[in-house]
C-alpha cells in the first residue's frame, strides 16, 4: 500500500457514561501516536455508536466530538443490541476508511496491538483477528463455559476463531461483502470468517475494566451463544432426529422385556412402568418441539426482513 491508510475505530456503547471520558482520551492518544509515526493517515477517526443508552452516553459523545478532531458519533434510535449496533457503525463508515477496527468501549481489549493489526493490513491482510492469549483473568465459571461454547461450535463445524470476540480489523472489501448479508439474527463472529479473504491474527492479554460494569451478564452470554449456534448450524435439529431414534430403540427393548415377562409369567402390576415412560416421552417431545420452535421463530424474523437499526443522529 503506497499511501497511508485511513483507519476507523468503531466502538459500540451502551450506558458507558462512566467509561467514556477515559476511553476517548485513550483512543485519541492512540490515533495521535499512529499518525505521528506515519503508520496511518491523519484522516483516521473513531466512531462511538450509542446503542440507545439511557444515561448520558450520547451527551458525552457529542462533547468529546467537539473536543477531539478524531471523534465521530452515531446515535441509534433505540437499543438494538451489541451486534446490530456494531454492524451500524461498520456499514455507515465503510466508504470513509480503508479499514475499520471494531472494539468494545470498555477497552478491556488491549489497544496497543492496533498498530500490529494495521501493519498486517498494509501487508495485504483483509481481516485481522484480535485473539486472547489466555483466560487467566476470567472466573472459573466464565472460563469453562467459554471453553464449552467454543468446543460445541467446533463440533458443529461452525467456522469461528477460538478466543476471539469482536476485536478485529476488516478491510473495505470485506465490509462491502458484509453489507450483502441481510440477516436479522446476527452473529458477526461466525459471519466474518465465512466471508473469506486473507486473514491474520494478533494476540493480546485482556485487561480489567476501569469503570462501569459489564453489559454481558450470564443470561446475555447464554442467549448470545445460543443465537450463534442456531444461526449457523442445524445440528440441534439433527439432535432431535437422533433423540427420536434412541427413544425408538429403547421402546423396542422395553417391548421385548414386556413380551418376555408375559411369556414367563413374571408380570408385576404397577403404575411406575406406565407413568415413567409417559413422563419421559412427554419431556423429550417438549424439548424437541422447543428446539424446532427456536428455528421457526428465527425463520419468522428473517422472513419479515425488518431493518436492523435506525440512525437518529450523526456527529462528524
Amino acid at each position: 500500500m503506497d499511501k497511508l491508510p485511513i483507519i476507523g475505530i468503531v466502538l459500540p456503547c451502551y450506558n458507558e457514561a462512566q467509561m467514556l471520558p477515559e476511553t476517548t482520551v485513550s483512543i485519541n492518544r492512540l490515533i495521535d501516536g499512529l499518525v505521528a509515526r506515519g503508520v496511518i493517515s491523519s484522516k483516521s477517526f473513531a466512531v462511538f455508536v450509542d446503542d440507545g443508552s439511557t444515561d448520558a452516553t450520547w451527551q458525552l459523545i457529542a462533547l468529546k466530538a467537539a473536543e477531539y478532531s478524531y471523534v465521530k458519533g452515531l446515535k441509534l434510535s433505540g437499543n438494538v443490541g451489541h451486534q446490530k449496533a456494531l454492524l451500524a457503525g461498520l456499514l455507515c463508515f465503510t466508504q470513509e476508511a480503508d479499514a475499520l477496527i471494531s472494539i468494545d468501549a470498555d477497552l478491556q481489549d488491549d489497544i496497543t496491538v492496533v498498530e500490529d493489526m494495521v501493519q498486517l493490513f498494509k501487508n495485504g491482510t483483509d481481516v485481522v483477528y484480535g485473539v486472547r492469549r489466555e483466560r487467566t483473568t476470567d472466573t472459573f465459571f466464565k472460563r469453562n463455559t467459554a471453553l464449552i461454547f467454543y468446543n460445541i461450535m467446533k463440533k458443529m463445524r461452525i467456522n469461528i476463531v477460538y478466543n476471539h470476540a469482536d476485536y478485529r480489523l476488516c478491510s473495505r472489501r470485506v465490509l462491502a461483502a458484509l453489507s450483502e448479508f441481510g440477516e436479522v439474527n446476527l452473529f458477526l463472529r461466525g459471519i466474518i470468517p465465512t466471508i473469506g479473504f486473507s486473514s491474520g491474527r494478533v494476540y493480546y492479554d485482556r485487561l480489567e475494566r476501569k469503570a462501569g460494569e459489564s453489559k454481558y451478564p450470564f443470561h446475555k452470554m447464554a442467549s448470545f451463544a445460543w443465537n450463534g449456534i442456531t444461526s449457523f448450524s442445524n445440528y440441534p435439529l439433527k439432535l432431535v432426529t437422533i433423540t427420536g431414534f434412541i427413544i425408538f430403540f429403547l421402546c423396542l427393548l422395553m417391548s421385548g422385556y414386556a413380551v418376555g415377562s408375559y411369556l414367563f409369567g413374571k408380570i408385576v402390576p404397577g403404575w411406575v412402568s406406565t407413568v415413567l415412560p409417559m413422563y419421559f416421552l412427554g419431556g423429550v417431545q417438549l424439548f424437541c418441539f422447543g428446539i424446532i420452535g427456536e428455528y421457526v421463530g428465527k425463520i419468522y424474523l428473517e422472513v419479515k426482513k425488518r431493518p436492523n437499526y435506525f440512525i437518529e443522529k450523526r456527529i462528524d
